[in-house]
């Protein structure tokens, strides 16, 4: 691969702080089943994350700052960006980042804007960030992901359409818990999955939102930056791939000669439904909540429309008393209400009233 196509910013930086959030409530999938196939149906995950009555992408993304920003160690008003990554943003004209920006108290001399790409909206805020600090014109900006997932009911998304998000303070690399190696972005205009100005529920196109959408972009992306950075998968000690479902990402770190060592601290977050824009990112919280320093992970996302951006971090040595600063992503995950089909649609505004 040509090392130009290797985004990697001339000032080292890094991870200084990340944080988590995932809601309470869980849907079992086998309540889908039951309503729409009385229980033949297959289920694709056991359960996904549902936002209770007063959760938006907006407080989503607000727990997960105040998370980062915990163990970042930093002031809030040190950050020179706060970008918002989601496809569910709670207005259609108005940012969820001026928001988030003002209830963590980085406002008023900040930049700040909303992200969207389908499910890779968080970690192209990410890198976002990594170019606005590796440039030298910030020294701390925040990349988040958040998504309070809709699936129309029946459709196969709603067995999936979870919600979570987490968030990413990037700093100069002297202060990072894992520093960025280089990113590798591959984009076409493949329509898998979609959503019309005023339609209430996104479409999708089937099995053709597997392949050639999701194995390929996440499998090229992949390739191109292991062959970037030199490296194969016996180099890294994590992958975290975007995670519609269980079964998606583990087939794609198979192909890519991953291990299922490599994969299954990743998927943590893949078994509470598909978070969106917070999918991929997410799932990296969870490793850097117990990888040890020296340690190498390798991200890749995946959004519709489609595109992959493939990212490699290694964890350095302050990791160890950082990370306790705040709830690790596993404790978000076990801390679990259960909820019928009936409260999920009264919590996700499905029944109206005419």
């Amino acid at each position: 691969m040509d090392q130009s196509k290797l985004l990697r910013p001339q000032r080292p930086v890094g991870i200084v702080g990340y944080g988590a959030y995932v809601p309470r409530y869980r849907l079992p999938a086998a309540e889908v089943s039951q309503m729409w196939t009385d229980g033949m149906g297959g289920l694709p995950i056991e359960e996904k994350a549902v936002p209770g009555l007063d959760e938006d992408t907006a407080t989503i993304a607000i727990e997960a700052a105040r998370n980062a920003l915990a163990r970042a160690g930093i002031a809030p008003n040190a950050l020179r960006a706060v970008w918002v990554g989601s496809e569910s943003h709670p207005y259609a004209v108005k940012p969820t980042s001026t928001i988030v920006a003002e209830a963590i108290g980085a406002t008023p001399l900040v930049q700040a804007g909303d992200w969207e790409f389908a499910c890779k909206a968080g970690t192209e805020a990410m890198i976002a960030a990594v170019g606005l600090v590796g440039s030298g014109m910030a020294d701390y900006a925040m990349g988040i992901g958040a998504d309070t997932a809709q699936g129309r009911p029946g459709d196969a998304l709603e067995y999936t359409a979870g919600a979570g998000g987490s968030a990413y303070i990037i700093g100069p690399a002297e202060d990072a818990l894992a520093s960025f190696e280089g990113s590798v972005s591959y984009v076409t205009d493949t329509p898998d999955f979609w959503r019309r100005p005023h339609a209430e529920y996104p479409s999708h196109g089937m099995r053709f939102t597997g392949d050639p959408a999701y194995f390929h972009h996440i499998l090229t992306a992949g390739e191109l930056l292991l062959k970037a950075l030199g490296r194969t998968p016996e180099d890294y000690n994590y992958v975290v791939l975007h995670q519609p479902n269980v079964k998606f990402p583990t087939r794609a770190a198979r192909m890519l000669g991953f291990k299922p060592a490599q994969w299954e601290t990743g998927l943590l977050v893949g078994r509470i439904g598909n978070t969106y824009s917070g999918a991929a990112i997410l799932g990296l919280s969870a490793v850097l909540d117990v990888a040890e320093p020296g340690e190498r992970i390798m991200v890749v996302s995946f959004g519709s429309g489609a595109g992959s951006d493939a990212m490699s971090f290694v964890v350095n040595e302050c990791i160890g008393e950082r990370r306790h600063r705040a709830p690790v992503t596993a404790d978000y995950i076990a801390r679990r209400t259960v909820i019928d089909y009936a409260t999920y649609l009264r919590y996700r505004g499905k029944i109206r009233m005419k």
